[in-house]
């Protein structure tokens, strides 16, 4: 029933009705909550975002949009996810070019551990890069990795999400894994 109801509400909300957003929310918010701990959790622990201001970072960068055309429950929060990626990278871009520059000093333990954390924003950037490079490639594979890795989506919700079959969720989850891997070879080696 929540499922039909939140679709109802996305229909109500495509002809015009904003303050729709203010029932859809509590709808919704378990679910983002949830979306966002699988986020998370390829975080540093010392991250200086929680799961909750991703949640309302991406609802609000969601809202924002007048050009989002939600078809389903489903499919919104394969957007969510796609937001709440694309925040993480912004903030892991943000790290990275603080801690970039300024001049060579001596080494210490500490400031092993700081590159070590300069590495993961790092990769991350990289495997955004590469995500953004497949999207030109095949739009749909990258949609595929976004929420299957991303949004840790199962193959039946990414194929419900994408209005395709399974069994093209699993190919194409294959090819972007492979491209993905060639891509990435050797980039996050110690």
């Amino acid at each position: 029933m929540e499922k039909e109801e939140v679709t109802q509400l996305l229909q109500r909300l495509k002809s015009g009705e904003n303050k729709v957003y203010e029932q859809l929310y509590p709808l919704i918010y378990g679910e983002l909550k949830q979306l966002a701990y699988r986020h998370m959790i390829h975080q540093r622990d010392d991250h200086t975002l929680s799961k909750t201001e991703l949640v309302h970072e991406a609802y609000l960068k969601m809202i924002d949009q007048t050009t989002i055309n939600f078809s389903d429950k489903s499919h919104f929060l394969a957007i969510a996810s796609k937001c709440m990626r694309q925040i993480l990278i912004d903030h892991a871009r943000k790290k990275h070019a603080q801690k970039r520059g300024g001049k060579n000093k001596d080494l210490t333990y500490i400031d092993e551990i700081f590159s070590k954390q300069k590495k993961k924003a790092k990769e991350l950037i990289d495997i955004d890069d590469a995500l953004n490079e497949l999207e030109k490639l095949n739009e749909r594979l990258a949609k595929v990795v976004e929420m299957r890795f991303f949004g840790e989506m199962t193959i039946e919700d990414a194929a419900e999400a994408l209005n395709i079959s399974k069994s093209t969720v699993k190919r194409d989850w294959m090819k972007a894994r492979g491209w993905l891997y060639k891509e990435l070879k050797g980039k996050f080696e110690v």
